[in-house]
């Protein structure tokens, strides 16, 4: 995904305040073997590219002064109430050098599972992004989960997924996170037990009539 910067010659309060009244949001890129570098960017243009979840999650290619360069977005400072982004941090991509990033995980098949079809039960996204770590060639613009194979009242870890070629799940400590959890619902753990009631109630009145012809 593209977009396009512009230097940046004047920081601080005043300046950046002027600049966003102008319809630019100030920025900077940082990383690498160079010198942080000051930005701006056009506001309408940068609000809508981030409305897109690539622009979140996927190496970005920067165009500024004719040089195109890649980078990753790693923080958004908006406004308060307004619609408005005050500010925006950019990193500089060494395609050698392994990234951390946050990926979205997008789920498939969970309505042709066994927990929904036939256990009726309610599926849980616990997590809807994971972090990883990958060269800039790996990074995958989301992880897709096929839930198809869902169990009834089963949980889904990291760990029983296949991450892309070259990925790797940072846990921070947290062990083997769950994903997604199928749980029956209360209608269906009710009507369980009284299913197995009425069972022998009908096979005694069905031997009722059998019992009297004797």
């Amino acid at each position: 995904m593209k977009f396009v910067a512009f230097e940046r010659a004047k920081q601080g309060t005043g300046a950046s305040r002027r600049l966003r009244n102008s319809g630019r949001t100030p920025g900077i890129v940082y990383g690498g073997q160079s010198q942080p570098q000051l930005i701006e960017l056009d506001h309408n243009a940068l609000w809508y590219a981030l409305k897109k979840e690539a622009f979140h999650s996927t190496v970005l290619e920067m165009e500024l002064a004719g040089q195109a360069s890649k980078v990753l977005l790693r923080d958004v400072q908006y406004h308060p109430f307004k619609q408005q982004v005050q500010h925006i941090d950019f990193q500089r991509v060494d395609a050698h050098t392994r990234l951390t990033m946050k990926v979205p995980v997008h789920f498939k098949g969970e309505e042709e599972s066994e927990a929904v079809k036939v256990g009726h039960n309610l599926v849980n996204h616990i997590l809807t992004e994971i972090e990883i770590s990958c060269l800039p060639a790996d990074l995958p613009e989301f992880i897709e989960v096929d839930l198809s194979g869902l169990k009834s009242n089963t949980t889904l870890h990291v760990s029983d997924i296949k991450l892309p070629k070259g990925v790797k799940f940072i846990s921070h400590g947290r062990g083997d996170p769950v994903l997604v959890s199928a749980l029956a619902t209360r209608a269906e753990e009710e009507a369980a037990p009284a299913a197995a009631d009425a069972a022998p109630a009908e096979a005694k009145a069905a031997a009722a009539p059998a019992e009297a012809k004797k």
